[in-house]
């Protein structure tokens, strides 16, 4: 298959109705050339564009408990027998919790992601981290908050809904055919089983993927329908990255072309729900990122849970100079903008200084 206009023009036709294309168009996304890469940003760019105007949702990652994990996710810095050498520590106190969470907002998080390590939490601590919801709605009633905790029952999913949480993040991460490569210490079937528990016990259902694990196409393409199916109100999409100290440390299959395809794919199956550009954008679509906010509606500002992001003032100027607007911000008046800064050359021809080449 061809990405000619009449099929891209098909792709947005479907897209703004809220339907899906299908797994052929999919694959055929994949699969595509470099040269019908402008056309394809720009149809899945039509179709962000009519269910989410010119806004970015910014989602801010808040680490409660770090490393130790007993999984063996072999894509994660904090699993079982790490040596990654990410920050380990146990539950962070409730004045770094609540500096940290400040600190987000104030840059224009919208949502606050309060996430902890481990198989799944106990009683006492769907108790610790309501008591920390609690806190953060009390002081910022307009924030929405997601907690991540692992793998929850419908019992704790409901009590975390009443304890204020908005939706709960549990990743897929990839399709079932591949998860016995990435993972032996659960199921992908235990993932499904604590995402119906969400849904069921009221709370919105985030779930995404990790594109790069050595998953085929196909692959990718069944992970993304799953997602669908699953009813995810929002899809984070990560891209590996390959941590020393991991299985998959040095493993590079990705370029930021091949990038914006997933997210344009992702974007089309998924047409009308919030799309994320995850950990790993900025290390994979490198300079490609403000094109990729052409297709995605939703990032992570400043830092990942055991990584560093993009400085968040740069996220904001990026949204800016997109001709963006973080979401639930009130729309600014043009102004005009400051002039360059000129730097006058003191290098190359006519100095005693290498040229900048």
């Amino acid at each position: 298959m061809t990405l000619d206009q009449q099929t891209l023009d098909r792709f947005v036709d479907l897209g703004s109705a809220g339907q899906s294309i299908d797994r052929a168009d999919a694959v055929a996304i994949l699969r595509s050339t470099d040269d019908a890469l402008p056309g394809l940003v720009a149809a899945a760019s039509r179709v962000r564009r009519h269910w989410f105007g010119n806004r970015v949702k910014l989602n801010y990652l808040v680490n409660l408990k770090s490393g130790l994990c007993p999984e063996d996710c072999g894509y994660c810095s904090q699993r079982l027998g790490s040596e990654a050498g990410v920050l380990t520590y146990s539950w962070a106190s409730p004045e770094q919790i609540g500096e940290a969470v400040a600190s987000g907002i104030a840059g224009g998080a919208r949502r606050v992601c309060l996430v902890a390590s481990g198989h799944g939490p106990s009683h006492r601590d769907v108790e610790r981290v309501n008591g920390l919801v609690r806190g953060i709605k009390d002081a910022h009633p307009e924030v929405e908050i997601c907690v991540c905790l692992g793998f929850v029952d419908e019992e704790k999913a409901a009590a975390l809904a009443e304890g204020g949480a908005d939706a709960y993040n549990h990743n897929l991460n990839t399709a079932e055919s591949h998860y016995r490569e990435v993972c032996t210490t659960h199921t992908y079937a235990d993932r499904e089983r604590t995402l119906e528990a969400l849904k069921r016990a009221g709370l919105s259902p985030c779930s995404g993927l990790i594109a790069g694990m050595g998953e085929t196409d196909e692959q990718l393409v069944d992970v993304v329908f799953a997602l669908r199916a699953s009813g995810a109100h929002s899809v984070p999409v990560n891209f590996l990255l390959p941590f020393d100290g991991t299985p998959m440390a040095g493993r590079a299959e990705l370029t930021p072309q091949q990038c914006l395809r997933i997210l344009a794919m992702v974007r089309l199956v998924c047409p009308d729900v919030e799309v994320r550009a995850g950990a790993g954008r900025e290390a994979h679509l490198r300079t490609q990122q403000p094109r990729a906010l052409e297709i995605v509606n939703s990032i992570f500002l400043g830092d990942y849970l055991t990584s560093e992001g993009q400085a968040g003032r740069l996220d904001l100027a990026m949204i800016a100079d997109a001709g963006l607007v973080v979401d639930g911000e009130a729309p600014q008046p043009v102004r005009t903008p400051p002039a360059p800064t000129v730097t006058v050359r003191r290098r190359g021809v006519g100095t005693d200084v290498l040229a900048n080449a």
